[in-house]
């Protein structure tokens, strides 16, 4: 059984008097986690669910001895989908400074769902944010050997739990084709006033075609019909249920550098390839230049978030066409990479060079990429 990164993580805060927020998109495995958490704490810990009525009706009644005589004999309390109940925050607040010891958990699959949860909770909440698989999880019950031989097949269908259990090829199709259908934009649906539905999904399938490229929220309004504030607000959107997520232009020194533009990313590489409705593997397709940029891209963001490694990431562009995919800066200190799906030599840009000489620049391919992401 996969252990995922953030176990440990949650399990040794479960000591503190704190309300545990758990966020990712649906289907990521945050209900498993947790379960295997309360294994670990079988006398301990009552299970919720948000979703259930009989639950929200419990908590109704806003009061220290009703919470008391809910969690008495309990040390831990799990809420899954704590969205639904309303006025959470508030709720929660009385029960973790009334109510000692008690640690709660609680699970969200959007940054809007838990928008409720904001400011009573400040100073009482710890945030973790869970993606689907990561190399650096999957490389703990694998060889080397396995991690070569599945790399075509990640890079195409992605990292979602049931995508990676999946025995065929066929079913990882269907699975994610459904993914999209059902429950990729549940959460805005339920949370937003969306006016046409079909929209965003339009919207993505543009951004699917545009990574690794800025994108103009005039070009995408005009090919989609939508003013650009609509576009706007559909990428924010967006990148709450955790879809997709932004990077923007790295500058610090030149005139030239491109600063105020965005490159969008999708946080799985198969839900990318849903969306497109394209599953070849790589030998067969035309596009390994941006999956592959994405691929790394967006491991690289799990493998700093499961090492909370504070690390902002940019690209970097002049308006003379120099560029490089990925600048981290860390402590002051710049890392540069540029991303090739097939191991090739490629030069640092000049006008970087010359504007930031103490910045190492790296390539990173698919016959080195392991330490870069595990």
């Amino acid at each position: 059984m996969l252990q995922r990164a953030l176990y440990n993580n949650i399990l040794a805060n479960t000591g503190k008097q704190k309300v545990s927020i758990l966020l990712g998109a649906r289907r990521v495995g945050k209900t498993h986690l947790l379960q295997q958490i309360k294994n670990n704490m079988p006398q301990g810990c009552l299970w919720l669910n948000g979703e259930d009525q009989t639950v929200a009706d419990i908590l109704e009644e806003r009061s220290i001895a009703n919470y008391k005589r809910l969690v008495q004999g309990y040390t831990l309390l799990i809420i899954d989908e704590a969205q639904y109940i309303s006025d959470i925050s508030r709720k929660l607040k009385l029960m973790i400074d009334e109510i000692h010891p008690l640690h709660i958990i609680i699970t969200g699959s959007s940054a809007f769902d838990m928008q409720q949860t904001g400011e009573p909770l400040t100073g009482r909440s710890i945030t973790y944010t869970m993606f689907p698989v990561a190399q650096m999880e999957l490389a703990k019950q694998e060889n080397l050997i396995q991690t070569k031989e599945l790399l075509d097949e990640r890079v195409v269908f992605g990292g979602y739990p049931e995508v990676i259990t999946l025995p065929t090829l066929a079913e990882k199709q269907q699975y994610l084709f459904e993914l999209i259908n059902t429950y990729l934009l549940k959460d805005i649906l339920a949370f937003e006033d969306i006016r046409n539905p079909q929209k965003l999904k339009d919207l993505l399938v543009l951004l699917a075609y545009q990574i690794g490229s800025e994108v103009s929220l005039d070009e995408l309004g005009r090919q989609l019909g939508l003013s650009k504030n609509t576009v706007d607000r559909y990428l924010d959107l967006l990148s709450k249920v955790f879809v997709i997520y932004n990077r923007r232009g790295y500058s610090r020194n030149l005139r030239k550098e491109v600063a105020k533009s965005s490159r969008w990313y999708f946080y799985d590489n198969g839900i990318r390839n849903a969306i497109i409705s394209n599953f070849n593997l790589p030998a067969l397709r035309q596009d390994m230049g941006m999956l592959w940029e994405n691929y790394i891209a967006s491991e690289r963001i799990k493998y700093h978030a499961y090492n909370n490694f504070f690390v902002n990431s940019y690209f970097w562009r002049t308006y003379d066409q120099q560029e490089i995919d990925l600048v981290e800066e860390q402590n002051a200190a710049l890392s540069a990479y540029e991303f090739k799906w097939r191991e090739d030599k490629a030069k640092i840009p000049v006008a970087f060079a010359k504007a930031y000489p103490d910045a190492p620049f790296s390539v990173i391919h698919s016959n080195n990429y392991l330490n870069f992401i595990t």
